[in-house]
């Protein structure tokens, strides 16, 4: 980490409560809204996906013991609605409980709303985004050489790309005159090509949830926050559901090589999803996400802000291409997937001199909301003081085996 930057040693500072965590973090209609969840039973020692009612979470893992189950009902919706169990708590003590400075072990606390689904995103679906791509290419990772490159790259082609359609004869016609100017990049490709990137963000069971920490690696002196809109997915590419994610990336990584996407992306707690999955009904669903307008907030401790805005309004490629692109004949998720829908914000705010640009530091709080999908709120740390990853596929199984919620009459698989 460069000089002049926070860090941290050992276990870190004490850090003060997590604001955030109400029910303000829930959607502004969450009376009308269809919203599923998963939460931590002390009791019972593992998760439950429970339904939100009037204020109050219910628990349906009788009828649905997986996020991954419900997501594959004919009518996800319909089916939460009819679902019946206990009461778990109201939806402001389990968020009050949720922050780990602040929760009592013996109550519940709320975790990322999936758990057997894979974890994909879709890259470089918004110009203002891919431009940064580009520079962080040509930049090799080095913050400092970001600043004449951006202005180098907007003056050739910044205006030039926002119109077209990926995939498209114009697109093509771009990219012959950017290859005959030596300015065609990989991103580009993926950019304004007919392929989209889908990448893996994370595996199975690896996401965290609202009011938990988040990763970034203390090797790594330039990363931000992506705050995106994802799609929750079934096995057979139907897009059942919404809800907000975190896309944490270390854009040095990235930088010095696009074969280090692993290292810039699947680390430790930096994959981040919540509060709660919006599930698509009547009041809600593909045209509603086509809208979304969300919002990012960084608050370091040190004093710094930064506001920023992402409106998918403005993507290059639709959802549904982007889903098409995820689920096909050539690519199958038989426990389904979410897919994160790209963002168009990539900061360049300065925060520690000019020409510098916007890097995290430790304690940052990050706040990413949309009226009508919530808050998802986290605070950043290094990678290894987050909590390690445990709770696997294997434990669950045998966890929800051991509660009785595994029986055989569970949906049948698609096909």
């Amino acid at each position: 980490m460069r000089e002049g930057r926070p860090q941290e040693t050992g276990g870190g500072p004490a850090r003060a409560a997590m604001p955030g965590l109400s029910p303000a973090a829930l959607p502004e209609d969450a009376a009308s809204a269809t919203l599923a969840g998963r939460v931590w039973l002390p009791a019972a020692g593992g998760p439950a996906v429970v339904a939100l009612r009037g204020g109050t979470l219910i628990d349906v893992s009788a009828a649905f013991p997986t996020m991954r189950d419900l997501c594959e009902a004919p009518d996800p919706a319909a089916a939460l609605r009819r679902a019946e169990g206990p009461a778990v708590g109201t939806a402001g003590a389990v968020l009050a409980n949720t922050p780990p400075d602040a929760r009592d072990p013996a109550l519940p606390w709320l975790l990322a709303p999936v758990d057997l689904q894979a974890i994909k995103a879709a890259g470089v679906t918004f110009v203002a985004s891919m431009l940064e791509r580009v520079i962080e290419e040509r930049a090799k990772g080095a913050l400092e050489a970001a600043l004449a490159i951006r202005g180098q790259i907007a003056e050739a082609i910044g205006g030039s790309l926002r119109a077209l359609r990926p995939g498209s004869p114009e697109a093509a016609r771009v990219k012959e005159l950017l290859v005959a100017q030596g300015l065609w990049s990989q991103y580009l490709e993926v950019g304004i090509g007919p392929d989209a990137e889908i990448f893996t963000k994370a595996q199975p069971m690896a996401a965290v949830g609202t009011g938990a920490d988040i990763g970034v690696r203390p090797d790594s002196g330039w990363n931000n926050p992506e705050p995106e809109v994802v799609l929750a997915l079934s096995a057979a590419g139907r897009a059942v559901g919404a809800m907000l994610g975190n896309d944490v990336n270390l854009r040095d990584f990235e930088g010095r090589s696009a074969l280090l996407l692993s290292k810039a992306k699947d680390n430790n707690a930096s994959c981040a999803l919540g509060p709660f999955l919006r599930l698509f009904d009547a009041e809600f669903g593909m045209d509603d996400v086509r809208r979304a307008e969300v919002t990012l907030r960084v608050e370091g401790e040190d004093g710094f802000v930064l506001d920023g805005h992402s409106s998918l309004a403005e993507i290059s490629r639709d959802p549904a291409d982007l889903v098409a692109q995820a689920v096909n004949p050539h690519h199958q998720y038989p426990d389904g997937a979410v897919l994160f829908l790209g963002t168009m914000f990539a900061p360049t705010q300065d925060r520690y001199g000019p020409g510098q640009g916007f890097t995290h530091a430790v304690g940052d709080l990050v706040t990413i909301a949309s009226p009508r999908l919530g808050r998802l709120v986290n605070r950043v740390r290094h990678t290894q003081d987050c909590p390690p990853w445990v709770h696997g596929t294997g434990w669950l199984m045998r966890n929800l085996a051991a509660r009785g919620l595994l029986g055989a009459g569970g949906p049948r698989p698609p096909g």
